[in-house]
């Protein structure tokens, strides 16, 4: 199922375009749940732990206008569709750093957003998405595969590096790290280069003898040992049809 965050601080827009996303999607028979936000605080705070393929953002909100929540999301979330919507054609240009695939201009034409989400449909593809729960001081987390750059244990946690720059520290492991991380390695993209450590070789950007490189600038240790094992790992996975960086 898809999952669509629509968020406007005007209840009457909001409840407008959810409406037309809901014409819309049973038009074209898509199944998927709708998450209405009136303030952009509560859908920042919803998207660190809920996982939505597409988004539409009005722009002009209090607080935070709508361009920083787009580019906070982009940040979070790489391959989330992101749509604005708004009477304000004044942030169009500066709209681009959160990389939205359409700008539409209140009010809203149902055709036009019906061709937008059309554009965006072939980007979701939520039957490849994979997650993992784990359990942090702060309560559940749910994380995505696609998020994860690399795993480390460390003080008998294991400590999840993700896209954005961003880090989440389990609570201490009640068993061992290799049985923590048995979901992720059943997964084509994850290897396992170091006792300590897990990668997602779609985040490689070169190695050595002694290391992987990563294309977010940190880098993940190799056993030396086992150096060859890896890389010849890695190499077939890089030429494997399992490779998503490949295939896109």
């Amino acid at each position: 199922m898809l999952h669509f965050a629509i968020c406007d601080d005007d209840h009457g827009q909001l409840a407008l375009l959810g409406a037309y996303t809901e014409q819309f999607c049973q038009t074209h028979q898509i199944e998927a749940k709708l998450h209405l936000f009136n303030h952009p605080d509560e859908l920042l705070t919803s998207s660190e732990t809920h996982h939505y393929h597409l988004y539409i953002l009005d722009i002009v909100m209090p607080m935070i206008n709508g361009v920083e929540v787009g580019k906070t999301i982009r940040k979070r979330d790489e391959a989330a569709i992101i749509i604005f919507a708004t009477h304000e054609p004044s942030f169009a240009l500066e709209s681009f750093a959160a990389t939205p695939i359409n700008y539409l201009l209140k009010p809203i034409d149902m055709n036009q957003l019906s061709s937008t989400l059309l554009q965006a449909l072939p980007k979701m593809e939520p039957q490849k998405e994979k997650t993992c729960i784990i359990k942090t001081r702060e309560g559940i987390r749910v994380l995505r595969f696609s998020e994860i750059l690399y795993c480390e244990c460390k003080n008998h946690s294991a400590i999840y590096t993700l896209t954005g720059e961003r880090t989440v520290t389990t609570k201490i492991l009640k068993g061992t790290f290799s049985h923590h991380i048995e979901p992720l390695l059943k997964d084509a993209r994850f290897l396992r280069p170091h006792i300590s450590y897990l990668v997602n070789m779609d985040y490689i950007e070169g190695f050595s003898q002694t290391r992987f490189t990563l294309r977010s600038g940190g880098s993940v240790p190799i056993v030396a040992r086992h150096y060859r094992k890896v890389r010849d790992s890695y190499l077939t996975y890089l030429t494997s049809g399992e490779n998503a960086q490949c295939r896109n």
